[in-house]
């Protein structure tokens, strides 16, 4: 073998595999890489907090979000959402189902970025009876 092709393996197995990935599609809060644009904020309730059944919650997306791929669901729910677009980027708003009482409920937020990436993210509530 010649020391030219020697070469080129070595250097094959020594980059890590992710070099040429522009972005990380793994989620969880802001993204990452090309995703980092991609952000939830101003979450309504605050997190932790005690609310009533079907009480309205909000919060906004940045305006590197895709807007119609913004989906919600709580408890595995898929649950109705109005996007308005604002200064910036999108206000999102619905409502806690009725059926949740007496419980702890996470609001799971999924979405893409206008580059496609996908970014979750959440907060946690606690529903009085």
């Amino acid at each position: 073998m010649k020391l030219q092709n020697i070469l080129w393996v070595a250097a094959l197995l020594i980059i890590p595999g992710n070099v040429w990935a522009y972005g990380d599609n793994s989620g969880s809060g802001s993204g990452t890489g090309m995703c980092k644009k991609v952000n939830f904020s101003e979450f309504s309730p605050i997190n932790n907090a005690e609310v009533a059944p079907h009480s309205d919650f909000s919060f906004y997306a940045s305006e590197a979000t895709y807007p119609k791929s913004i989906k919600v669901t709580i408890k595995g729910q898929s649950i109705p959402v109005t996007v308005i677009e604002k200064q910036g980027g999108y206000k999102v708003s619905g409502k806690l189902p009725d059926t949740l009482k007496g419980a702890f409920a996470k609001i799971n937020i999924d979405a893409r970025g206008i580059n496609q990436c996908e970014v979750t993210d959440g907060w946690l509530v606690k529903v009085t009876e």
